[in-house]
C-alpha cells in the first residue's frame, strides 16, 4: 500500500469531495455539494482529507455537539455544531471506489481518531449500515442501537467510541 498523506480540507476540495461522496454513497444518502461546502467552511478541523500522489482519494467530515442526537438531520448542515463541544459526530467516511479494499478506510479512521484525541475530544459518534457494524467494531467503536434516522430511506445503526 502506497502511503497516503492527510490534511484539513480547503474550499478548493469541494468538487473532488462531492465527486467521491456521490460515487460511493447511494442516492439520497450522499451529502449535497452545499453540505460539503458548509462542512469545509464551518469546521475544517473536523474535515480530514486523504491524498495519494497529490489527489484526494477519501475523507472524513464531522461536527461537534454537547448533546448528540444522531437522527438530527439539521446537524448534517452543522446546525447546533459547537467546535468546543467534546463529542464528535462523523457525517461521512468515504474512499473513492477505485481505492477501496486496500486498507485506506482503516488508516483514514485511525488518523482521524488520533487527531480528535489530540484536540481533546472525548467521544466519536457515527451511524452506519448493518454491513459496516463489524468493521467499526474492529476499529474500536461500540454498538449503541438501531437508529431512528431514515436518512436516504435506509436503516442505520448508531455507534460510539470513547477516546
Amino acid at each position: 500500500m502506497t502511503t497516503p498523506s492527510f490534511r484539513q480540507a480547503i474550499p478548493s476540495d469541494t468538487d473532488r469531495c462531492f465527486e467521491i461522496e456521490t460515487s460511493a454513497y447511494e442516492g439520497d444518502e450522499a451529502a449535497t455539494r452545499n453540505k460539503i461546502t458548509t462542512r469545509i467552511f464551518q469546521y475544517p478541523q473536523g474535515f480530514l482529507v486523504m491524498e495519494l500522489h497529490g489527489k484526494v482519494i477519501g475523507f472524513i467530515n464531522s461536527g461537534c455537539a454537547f448533546e448528540v442526537v444522531m437522527s438530527d438531520e439539521a446537524f448534517k448542515e452543522l446546525v447546533g455544531h459547537d467546535p468546543a463541544a467534546p463529542n464528535v459526530v462523523i457525517m461521512s467516511v468515504v474512499i473513492d471506489p477505485a481505492h477501496q479494499g486496500k486498507g485506506y478506510s482503516s488508516l483514514l479512521m485511525r488518523t482521524f481518531v488520533s487527531q480528535m484525541s489530540e484536540m481533546g475530544k472525548k467521544t466519536i459518534h457515527l451511524m452506519c449500515k448493518e454491513r459496516h457494524v463489524g468493521l467499526y467494531e474492529r476499529l474500536g467503536y461500540s454498538y449503541l442501537k438501531p437508529s431512528s434516522s431514515d436518512h436516504g430511506g435506509m436503516s442505520w445503526h448508531e455507534m460510539v467510541m470513547a477516546i
